[in-house]
């Protein structure tokens, strides 16, 4: 590969962002007022989905406790039953999430944490956890 003479027109572009560590991943964090698509976060989807079958097999009698799910699903029970909290989450927070529309502080770290059950007091506590 040779390199040619520079092009006499160039254009430099500035564009201020800030990269970030979110769920395991770099995301690139644009100043405030800019508008940028964001993407679905697939470790909180797959861990809603989890959630959302864990509950139904539990509910279903398929499995009569959360341990017998666990070992058979290979997981600490406790693990579990963090995950199974996310079935609690507020249907509109469920929602952003599978949009890919929730804010940067909602995190699988972030909702695997105790959390409120109520649902108005979850819109104020992951607010506040910014």
């Amino acid at each position: 590969m040779t390199r040619g003479a520079p092009i006499k027109e160039t254009l430099t572009l500035h564009v201020p962002f800030r990269v970030v560590k979110r769920g395991g991943r770099k995301e690139m964090h644009l100043p405030e007022g800019a508008t940028h698509s964001r993407r679905t976060d697939n470790t909180l989807v797959k861990a809603l989905a989890r959630a959302f079958r864990w509950k139904r097999m539990l509910e279903t009698g398929e499995f009569a406790t959360i341990a017998e799910l666990a070992e058979r699903e290979g997981i600490a029970p406790s693990y579990m039953t963090r995950v199974l909290r996310l079935t609690l989450l507020a249907s509109d927070i469920v929602e952003a999430i599978l949009d890919g529309k929730q804010g940067p502080e909602v995190t699988l770290a972030q909702v695997l944490a105790p959390f409120p059950v109520e649902w108005s007091e979850q819109q104020q506590f992951f607010a506040k956890s910014r």
